[in-house]
């Protein structure tokens, strides 16, 4: 499923206006590093903490390219179905893979970078998330506005959630084990019991509400809402909004820093990657990137920040 909108997106080259406010093109310790050529429609990346190596799906050649975390080159290509989305298991390092085409998710082994195997799932998979605490895997259905889990020991799917209308992103709390999903279609976020697999609470966001990452040191959640160029903090605690930050524009990926508990987010439109200070909910630098940045995550053994910039098919390396 391309998405031509981040195609037209442009490439920013200095600083950006937020409400009237020209924010530095970056901070002395968030600047771009490298840039890594990938495959085609790449708009999807994830961080293994056991290696440090960093995946990619490139939608529109049925792979996943693995980088090295210590050199920032490409050390081998996978094939897959049409990748979307790419989480990784923390407990047993393998890497599972939304195919949105064939309504599949493959399973990556972290250690010999082969599929071991594919799993049935609902319509139009997007997004994938593991819960940190049990193992289990959630995989976000576009089209069946579901959420299915997946046994992390199994492999198999052993629950499917009713959400909110047209479920995108999906993220899990350290802390609590929590699931949080982005229903784009209806401006809210579900909240799923990593326990008992039920729906505990349902919280209006923003316009379209597209990514969402979990802060593992505060438990805070972030919400993109691609439409409105903000950025939603809901509090783990409490399940409410408690604060709405203005970003770039078309906000969509977002990752924590576990090192560091600052926010990172990718705005596929004007080519640069807003960073929030996770203690004071404030924007404290804007890094420009590639062209159309959409995925992002911190490799957790370094803290450098990867994001996937569909519109010219480069991962930008920024410092953490």
């Amino acid at each position: 499923m391309a998405h031509d909108y981040r195609r037209g997106a442009t490439g920013a080259s200095g600083a950006m206006t937020l409400d009237g406010v020209a924010e530095t093109a970056a901070a002395a310790d968030s600047i771009v590093t490298a840039t890594i050529p990938v495959g085609r429609e790449s708009d999807a990346v994830a961080a293994n903490p056991m290696t440090g190596d960093v995946y990619v799906a490139n939608q529109l050649d049925n792979t996943v390219l693995v980088i090295s975390g210590q050199t920032n080159t490409v050390s081998a290509t996978i094939p897959v179905g049409s990748p979307q989305g790419i989480a990784v298991n923390l407990l047993t390092g393998d890497v599972y893979v939304t195919n949105y085409g064939s309504s599949t998710v493959s399973v990556i082994s972290g250690r010999t970078s082969t599929v071991t195997t594919t799993i049935p799932v609902g319509s139009l998979p997007i997004s994938v998330t593991v819960n940190p605490l049990t193992g289990d895997v959630y995989v976000t259905n576009f089209n069946d506005s579901t959420v299915s889990v997946i046994s992390g020991r199994t492999n198999t799917v052993i629950a499917t959630i009713p959400v909110g209308t047209s479920p995108y992103g999906v993220a899990a709390s350290l802390l609590t084990g929590d699931v949080y999903v982005t229903n784009f279609g209806s401006g809210t976020v579900s909240v799923i019991s990593g326990r008992t697999s039920m729906v505990i609470a349902t919280i209006p966001v923003g316009t379209s509400p597209y990514g969402v990452a979990a802060n593992p040191l505060t438990g805070d959640v972030y919400v993109t809402n691609i439409n409105d160029g903000t950025v939603s903090v809901i509090s783990g605690r409490t399940s409410m909004v408690i604060a709405t930050v203005p970003v770039g524009n078309g906000p969509v990926g977002v990752a924590v820093n576990p090192l560091t508990g600052d926010v990172y987010v990718t705005n596929v439109k004007n080519g640069t990657v807003s960073v929030i200070s996770g203690r004071t909910s404030m924007v404290t630098a804007t890094v420009p990137v590639g062209n159309g940045p959409v995925g992002v995550a911190v490799n957790p053994l370094t803290g450098a920040v990867y994001t996937a910039n569909v519109g010219d098919d480069t991962v930008s390396v920024i410092s953490g």
